[in-house]
């Protein structure tokens, strides 16, 4: 979802353009024909709204030939070329379907389109199509379909409400060149569209993934990649996406390794139950029956994302175990998902090496969004026992790790919560899921990154500003080497951890003799290396003694 500001900007500069606003170009004749192309040529528009815009290519087209047909996409000038495809097709709540014939997005005839992205709120609805099933694919042009080059694919996050494709920092033609791979970026079903079908399916946006992977699978190898070499990797809930792929065993077959950064693991996968007393709330919002499919296809897409914004913001309320994070996830149905793949039941053998990261101050964004001026000390202790109950609240109070913090000579309480809310959401239960899949076979990598690059939008939130800070999101264009303006710290750190993910990609280690050893986790020992610092993370709260034990987390506590 843009910033305010930043819709704001795009909103005043479109209508002076004359153009559509939208933050994803559709298909013109030429690229002076897209009032869009000029706008991104403004220094102040790229600055704001870096990533944004795409990158600039040449008017040339190549083509490919593929099982599903001739491929056309966008000679890019710097050396990879961008393809644009529907992987899939859906009529609204029915599963996807994997398309067999290639197929530009949208309908568009001009291959240097861009996808528009799946329905959510907070953008234009000029900017997004229920046919929305599409990936990017960044393929360096000195591939050849012999090179047999590893797959990297990449699923946005966005709370499952948002996000696409075409995300700020989401170009995949540095990381492709770095790792010297095929980089695909997808989008999938959003908010209820995926995850709230009126007649009880569950877990829509998770099968539309597992068709892309597919997709893959059946195309990759004519741009040259080599499909028994996939790595699936994501950032918050597409790392939730990511870890859903990990339960799923009709899916291990379609890719051989996965990278989660800041997936909030605390919250679990959602339980059928909690899902039905979802569902039948969204049911009554949308006013259609289960069975009345005539009402739900009558429904403007507006009003589906009305009634999905009233769900959120109420579904903690309906059933506290739904949390107020990400209330529409993927659900442990039990035939598709088979596996909590948390301390609940029994953990699955696995054999998968998994890459496994948070950033150093993941909950800063969401601390500083809900309070933005200083708290007084003796909110703290209130403010925990409504998130946490009362027992967890006192084990969490009387603990060494979260005591007052002085700022400038006075104590402010956002600062135990975001060390608290980092520990507790994503750090500790990443640690946690890294043991419990050691332990049962898999190998694994734990990192924290200290360095980061702001992504747009968390700019706005003065905790993400402070020096030194790393916020969530911040370590995207680290990762695909999109950041603007790097300093030296950024620019060392994009380099480095590029080398490491294409060694994971080739070896399942992230080890390269240019950078110090990374020790693979063991099952009391995750070993967590300090990306863009130096040694390793001190477990603190993360010992397995503190959280998960003497505090539980919300899937232990609401046992989902």
């Amino acid at each position: 979802m843009l910033p305010s500001l930043l819709t704001t900007l795009l909103l005043l500069v479109s209508s002076t353009f004359g153009a559509p606003a939208s933050i994803v170009s559709t298909a013109f004749k030429s690229p002076s024909d897209d009032p869009w192309a000029i706008l991104c040529k403004l220094s102040i528009v790229r600055l704001i709204a870096n990533g944004l815009c795409p990158r600039q290519s040449s008017s040339s087209v190549v083509s490919v030939s593929t099982p599903a047909g001739i491929a056309e996409g966008a000679v890019d000038l710097s050396g990879v070329n961008r393809f644009a495809v529907r992987y899939a097709s859906a009529a609204r709540w029915t599963e996807s379907q994997v398309s067999t014939t290639w197929a530009l997005p949208n309908g568009a005839t001009n291959a240097s389109g861009l996808p528009l992205v799946c329905p959510q709120q907070g953008v234009d609805d000029s900017t997004f199509s229920e046919d929305c099933l599409s990936m990017l694919i960044y393929v360096p042009d000195s591939f050849s379909p012999s090179s047999s080059v590893p797959i990297f694919m990449w699923v946005h996050g966005g709370s499952f409400i948002e996000g696409s494709a075409t995300d700020a920092g989401l170009d995949g033609s540095n990381l492709a060149l770095a790792t010297q791979s095929i980089v695909v970026v997808i989008q999938y079903r959003l908010g209820a569209l995926g995850l709230m079908v009126p007649d009880g399916s569950t877990n829509l946006a998770l099968k539309d993934v597992i068709n892309a992977l597919t997709f893959v699978n059946k195309n990759i190898a004519a741009f040259g990649g080599d499909n028994s070499r996939v790595t699936i990797a994501g950032q918050s809930s597409g790392a939730t996406m990511i870890r859903s792929l990990l339960a799923v065993p009709s899916a291990s077959h379609l890719f051989q390794s996965a990278i989660l950064q800041s997936d909030p693991m605390d919250y679990g996968f959602q339980s059928s139950s909690t899902q039905r007393t979802l569902q039948s709330a969204y049911n009554s919002l949308i006013n259609c029956s289960a069975s009345d499919s005539a009402c739900q296809n009558a429904l403007s897409v507006d009003a589906i994302l009305n009634a999905q914004g009233s769900l959120f913001n109420e579904a903690s309320n309906l059933d506290a175990s739904a949390g107020a994070g990400e209330p529409l996830r993927p659900v442990n149905d039990g035939t598709l998902i088979t596996s909590p793949l948390d301390s609940t039941a029994a953990f699955p053998s696995v054999n998968k090496p998994i890459l496994v990261s948070t950033v150093l101050d993941e909950a800063a964004l969401t601390i500083g969004s809900e309070f933005s001026s200083a708290l007084p000390e003796d909110e703290f202790l209130p403010i925990c026992q409504a998130s946490l109950g009362d027992s967890r609240a006192a084990a969490v109070a009387n603990a060494s790790f979260y005591k007052p913090v002085s700022v400038d000579g006075s104590e402010d309480a956002r600062q135990q919560l975001q060390l608290l809310g980092t520990d507790y959401v994503w750090r500790c239960s990443s640690w946690t899921f890294a043991r419990n899949w050691i332990s049962n076979g898999g190998s694994a990598y734990v990192g924290r990154y200290s360095v980061g690059a702001t992504y747009p939008g968390n700019e706005e939130v003065s905790f993400c500003t402070e020096p030194g800070a790393v916020c969530h999101q911040d370590d995207i264009e680290i990762v695909f080497g999109t950041v603007p303006n790097p300093n030296a710290a950024q620019s060392a750190l994009t380099k480095e951890m590029q080398a490491r993910y294409k060694a994971f990609m080739l070896t399942g280690s992230p080890n390269v003799p240019a950078y110090p050893p990374w020790t693979e986790a063991t099952s009391s020992d995750v070993h967590a290396l300090n990306l863009g610092g130096s040694g390793e993370v001190a477990a603190g709260s993360c010992d397995p003694s503190f959280w998960g034990a003497a505090v539980p987390y919300d899937y232990q506590v609401f046992g989902i």
